[in-house]
Order: structure tokens, then sequence, then C-alpha cells
């Protein structure tokens, strides 16, 4: 995949928690992203269908324990087969790999993080 110029990206914050999906909208705005929210599956599916523009990243809380970020991840990828997923966890990444929930070379940022972790993930996977 190649790398997305770094201006002004999308990242579409898929998040069941709206305190959390707020805060994650408004620290991404604020470091000149453009944040779209959803607060569920059907939610994130819809903006990735009805957005004109490109959504370059999604970030999505794994949810667990049903892991729900990674339906959420592969249904928007079936709509924006280009979209970059960054996983949001309460677990340590080895801890998701070993338990089959993630793959090595996804991208987690664990929680709690700051604004500067965040975007860094973010923007450590639109120069990938």
């Amino acid at each position: 995949m190649a790398a997305v110029p770094l201006e002004h990206p999308t990242v579409l914050v898929f998040d069941d928690e709206d305190d959390l999906r707020e805060v994650m909208c408004r620290m991404l705005e604020r470091k000149g992203f453009t944040a779209l929210p959803a607060g569920d599956p059907n939610d994130a599916v819809a903006v990735c269908k009805e957005h004109q523009g490109d959504i370059h990243v999604l970030l999505a809380d794994l949810g667990m324990p049903d892991a729900i970020g990674l339906g959420v991840a592969r249904d928007t990828r079936a709509v924006r087969p280009g979209i970059r997923v960054v996983y949001v966890s309460g677990l340590p990444k080895e801890s998701a790999v070993s338990r089959g929930l993630l793959h090595d070379e996804d991208t987690v940022i664990q929680k709690p993080f700051t604004t500067d972790g965040l975007v860094a993930a973010v923007r450590e996977i639109l120069a990938a």
C-alpha cells in the first residue's frame, strides 16, 4: 500500500462508548485530522458508504470480550478496500495476538493513551 499524504487525513473512529469516541475524535481534530464518528457497526459501514471523500484510517476499538472491532474492520474493508486499520485495546498487543484476536502485523494502540500516542499510531500506518 502506498503512503497517504499527511496533510488532512480522514479517520473513521469506531467505539461503542460515546465518551471515548468523542475524546478520540477531538484528539485527532486538534491535530488536523478529519474525524468521522461511528457508535455501532452499522454506523461504521453507513459512514463508509455515504462519505463522499476518502477515508484513510479506521480507528476501531477491539471491544473485548467479543472483539467487535474485528468485524467492523472486515465490514469496512468490504466497502473501502484500501482503508488502513488501527485497533484500540485494553489488552497488550501480545495478549491479543496470543488469543488469536490479532496478528503480529496489526497496528494496536493500548489504552490508556495520549493524544501524541494516538496521532503517532495513525501517522505510522499512513506512512506504511
